[in-house]
């Protein structure tokens, strides 16, 4: 017989509320999980759910004592938001680094005026951006790595127990500072073959501007680079994919690690 003054005991509430803060933490910024088409219904009773199923495991591993006082129980909550939200931003540098990378080389490529609703980030972005990053999502879920960042979440509940005992460590902001340099790396990794290819066609079509004044370079250009660069698109979409597929399970190991 389940005692219920135990189970729903102040202690148990709080802790409940913990865990779901730190789950909260992590929908709001992780990948899929923090996109824009999700309704917020659906990404609450996920967490939820999540918090259910992991509440009696973090129970019975940790000894989390009730605080005494509201400020204390917000210092609480808002650390556990902290750590999930950490978590889900190391593993989204991934799809903010393939967003920035794309829109270099769609700029270059004349593309900047077609702007449309990019899911991913919820603003504005061109439309071969909004194709790579679909591809990197479909690549994140092949791989599973949304189960990954879930193994991580409960590794974590281990590691950074809830409660007062749990500092930011210099380790630990270094490792989230490094996760952050990568995003550099990332975008000019994604858009340097295809930039570089556009930007040496800028240069050898302003050549012929000069040898040949009377053509109008301008309306040849535009149409050219957009062509070659869908073609450089094409040729380039399976190297880029198999890149971003290092990444992913790079970057998730990583997260395993540290936190």
């Amino acid at each position: 017989m389940f005692n219920l003054d135990v189970l729903f005991s102040v202690t148990n509430i709080l802790l409940f509320m913990a865990i779901i803060t730190r789950i909260s933490g992590l929908f709001a910024s992780a990948p899929l999980f923090s996109t824009y088409p999700i309704p917020m219904q659906a990404k609450v009773w996920l967490a939820a759910l999540i918090a259910f199923i992991l509440f009696p495991i973090v129970q019975y591993n940790t000894n989390f004592a009730a605080p005494t006082s509201v400020p204390a129980l917000t210092v609480i909550l808002f650390k556990e938001f902290l750590i999930g939200y950490a978590m889900g931003f190391c593993a989204n540098i991934i799809f903010v680094g393939v967003e920035l990378g794309v829109n270099m080389f769609a700029i270059q490529m004349g593309l900047s005026a077609s702007q449309a609703l990019n899911p991913i980030s919820g603003g504005s972005s061109p439309v071969i951006t909004r194709a790579y990053t679909y591809l990197a999502s479909m690549i994140f879920l092949i791989l599973g790595a949304h189960q990954w960042l879930f193994s991580a979440l409960y590794n974590s509940f281990k590691s950074m127990p809830i409660g007062f005992t749990f500092t930011f460590s210099p380790e630990l902001v270094n490792h989230i500072i490094t996760f952050t340099s990568q995003l550099f790396n990332i975008s000019l990794s994604i858009a340097l073959p295809i930039f570089g290819v556009l930007f040496i066609t800028d240069i050898l079509l302003g050549f012929t501007s000069k040898m040949m004044p009377q053509m109008n370079i301008f309306m040849v250009s535009m149409p050219l680079k957009i062509y070659l660069g869908l073609i450089l698109s094409l040729i380039f979409m399976r190297p880029m994919a198999e890149y971003i597929a290092v990444l992913i399970e790079r970057f998730l190991t990583q997260i395993s690690l540290v936190f």
